[in-house]
């Protein structure tokens, strides 16, 4: 358990810094102590007071025309994604989600853009598959950070970006995720324990963003998922195999 509370404040600093990788630290580290299907709403429940700490930010400077088609289609899809969750072998799943972050990071990393910005038929596609990654695996952010870091603009801006389509993430499996039981009294217990290290680790990297030198926020965020994955990708492929 000290781990998961660990792994909720470091990914509540990330996400306060870059506005994103807060529920996907804790996804990684939280799957190997309780399963992915208890990881994904522990996630997605203790990671409210932060979206809505940092939601301000994101509605003063994001862009509307990038943020409210891939949110919408977000919505649509996520119910597909949260079956699948319910439905594949957790180990199997675990291993997914860790490769499948590994995967993001490395196409974030080489500062991987589309060839030309997407537009809103392409956006509302783009979203159905975030929204169908993150029903399932709960760590739809990194291709919608990858687009969001893809659109020119100031850091200030792709951060607002970020917040924008992280926000619509957040709640798009709320409720497939309750339809389907997975909000059961312990993932309830177990994301009020998490929210005030979350809660207070969002707020100390929101405050570092504001005072720091910002050039450094997407390296640093990399730098921690890739460790985060690489050590539960380890443990998930141990456990698959014994």
């Amino acid at each position: 358990m000290f781990a998961v509370l660990a792994a909720a404040f470091v990914g509540g600093v990330v996400r306060g810094f870059v506005g994103f990788g807060g529920a996907l630290i804790i996804i990684l580290v939280a799957g190997v102590t309780f399963g992915p299907t208890s990881a994904v709403p522990i996630a997605a429940l203790s990671g409210i007071p932060a979206t809505l700490q940092l939601l301000p930010s994101a509605v003063r400077h994001s862009e509307r025309e990038f943020v409210l088609p891939f949110g919408v289609s977000a919505f649509v899809s996520a119910p597909l994604g949260t079956y699948v969750l319910i439905a594949v072998d957790e180990s199997i799943m675990q291993v997914t989600i860790s490769a499948f972050v590994l995967v993001m990071v490395v196409l974030m990393g080489t500062g991987w853009q589309p060839r030309r910005q997407l537009g809103r038929l392409s956006l509302f596609a783009a979203g159905m598959a975030t929204g169908l990654v993150q029903g399932a695996t709960g760590v739809g952010g990194p291709p919608a950070v990858t687009l969001a870091l893809a659109r020119p603009g100031t850091a200030v801006c792709q951060r607002a970006n970020v917040l924008g389509v992280v926000t619509a993430l957040a709640f798009c499996a709320m409720l497939p995720m309750w339809w389907h039981g997975l909000f059961t009294a312990k993932v309830v217990v177990l994301s009020g324990v998490i929210v005030p290290f979350y809660v207070f680790g969002s707020w100390l990297g929101a405050s570092w963003f504001r005072i720091g030198p910002q050039h450094y926020f997407r390296a640093a965020a990399l730098l921690v998922v890739t460790v985060t994955g690489l050590s539960t990708l380890v443990l998930a492929l141990t456990d698959l195999y014994t």
